[in-house]
């Protein structure tokens, strides 16, 4: 009895199987590395966030007099154009790790 047939089958299950690994790992790849992006992203706004936090708390409690600029009237206009009269939209359920919000 020869087991010769019985290694081929084998072989080609294992280069079969092989195909399917390698192309499931392609796959993968792409949404891994866009979820890479994203935690990076949330990281440096994490950063952020938190250094306008202390910048702000520095603040003094009185503002001081700031000359006028010409451009000041026309700079809420375009906010509020972009934004809408009640700022910038957020989702309505906010995250729990969002490090901005103040209670």
């Amino acid at each position: 009895m020869s087991i010769q047939p019985l290694l081929d089958a084998l072989d080609l299950q294992e280069d079969a199987a092989r195909t399917l690994a390698d192309g499931l790992r392609a796959q993968i790849d792409d949404p891994q590395s866009r979820l890479r992006q994203a935690e990076t992203q949330l990281e440096h706004l994490a950063i952020t966030c938190k250094t306008v936090t202390v910048l702000v708390d520095r603040l003094p409690a009185v503002t001081p007099d700031l000359p006028g600029h010409p451009d000041y009237p026309r700079i809420p206009d375009a906010f509020n154009q972009a934004t809408g009269p009640h700022g910038p939209r957020t989702s309505a359920k906010p995250s729990a790790t969002n490090c901005c919000r103040r209670t």
